[in-house]
């Protein structure tokens, strides 16, 4: 089917209303990349992500409605847990008086997920427990004379509470969610859900919560939402494919992950540090993709996909409402294509397309800045739609 991204995402928690972005990040979570061990080394091909935000936009029903479609998965709060009870604790065996390991929820959920909900109610003694996970996908023990390393190829979603009441978008991530910038980084994406009013948003989200209270069902649909027991095989089946990256998008990753740095250089505003994991994220998410497809080899729609995926996460985290009012989108598009310019007159239509849907806008905006600029004379499109010529 053309729309088969769509339906997927959709069809994972449809009695809740909206995320739709945060959905298919959860549905390539699901799905995971591709791990890659090179003499040695090893390349993590989890996802993490973590869901932050302001009380009552459904944060824990989708990470336990995750917690009962994944195939393996194991769900807890972080005011429940402890560090030992996440990796593993040290116990003497009743009958023979050995000491033994017994493993915690991360150690259970290898090759699976672990939802740990209230991820910022944790002690701090007991989340630096998770930092060796999160990257090295190990677990290393060394207590009452036992000295191991466990495998935790585990993918973590955790969801985390602002630190005071609501969101504060004038203050960084780290003041408001209060973790350290070391695990913030180990997050492949950070998702911002607002509660922001809008009378039309709240109007029809009362209408399907109320709908979903009458009828315990979601209302009805123009795609109509597949069956979890279908969704969980469809997923089973999309982890036996190990899809490549080819030669040729190589020069075309490099080159937008070294946009993304200048960016985040330049932009005062950026919440978040890039850094070379940040790369390795979007050739997690682009495998991810490509296994939803059944493909072996990743194509630059996956990588386009990717890199909107982490440019939405990372504009949730800094969007600021008077700044979302100030500057219309079509603006924001003409700004891009300008910048591809880079002192001649001729730009390539696809060329400034995709470079557009990468940042996150769609077909209809990126047409109707065409047209808005062409009207203004600001550029030309030839009749083939091929060029974009700027006059002088």
């Amino acid at each position: 089917e053309p729309l088969f991204y769509d339906k997927l995402a959709a069809s994972l928690a449809p009695e809740i209303y909206g995320h739709d972005d945060v959905k298919k990040a959860l549905l390539l979570l699901l799905v995971g990349g591709v791990d890659r061990n090179t003499q040695g080394m090893k390349i993590r091909g989890s996802l993490n992500i973590c869901l932050m935000g302001d009380p009552g936009v459904a944060k824990s029903q989708l990470l336990s409605y995750i917690d009962r479609i994944a195939p393996r998965c194991q769900y807890t709060t972080g005011r429940g847990s402890t560090g030992v009870g996440l990796t593993a604790a040290v116990m003497k065996d009743p009958i023979t008086g050995e000491m033994i390991l017994e493993g915690g929820a991360l150690v259970l959920a290898d090759k699976g997920i672990c939802c740990i909900d209230e991820f910022d109610k944790m002690n701090e003694s007991d989340r630096t427990a998770i930092h060796e996970v999160m990257e090295q996908q190990t677990i290393s023990i060394a207590k009452a004379g036992i000295l191991t390393t466990l495998n935790a190829r585990v993918s973590i979603l955790a969801a985390a509470n602002p630190a005071y009441g609501r969101y504060n978008v004038k203050k960084s991530v780290e003041q408001n969610i209060q973790l350290p910038a070391a695990l913030l980084s180990r997050f492949d994406l950070l998702w911002l859900i607002r509660d922001k009013p809008d009378a039309n948003a709240d109007l029809r989200l009362a209408q399907h919560i109320t709908y979903v209270h009458q009828h315990n069902t979601h209302p009805p649909r123009e795609v109509e939402p597949l069956d979890p027991d279908l969704m969980k095989r469809y997923i089973a089946t999309c982890k036996l494919k190990d899809p490549i990256i080819p030669e040729s998008l190589t020069e075309y990753i490099v080159y937008t992950y070294v946009e993304l740095r200048k960016e985040a250089r330049e932009d005062p505003r950026n919440a978040t540090f890039t850094s070379a994991r940040n790369l390795l994220a979007v050739l997690r998410l682009s495998t991810a993709l490509a296994r939803l497809r059944f493909a072996d080899v990743v194509e630059r729609e996956d990588i386009d996909e990717a890199n909107r995926l982490m440019e939405m996460s990372k504009f949730s985290l800094v969007d600021d409402e008077t700044t979302a009012r100030r500057t219309r989108p079509v603006d924001l598009i003409y700004s891009i294509i300008r910048d591809l310019q880079k002192g001649g007159t001729v730009v390539k239509y696809d060329d400034a397309r995709q470079r557009c849907i990468a940042k996150g806008f769609n077909q209809e905006q990126y047409d109707e800045c065409i047209d808005e600029y062409e009207r203004l004379n600001i550029w030309h499109l030839n009749a083939a739609r091929t060029r974009i010529t700027f006059i002088q």
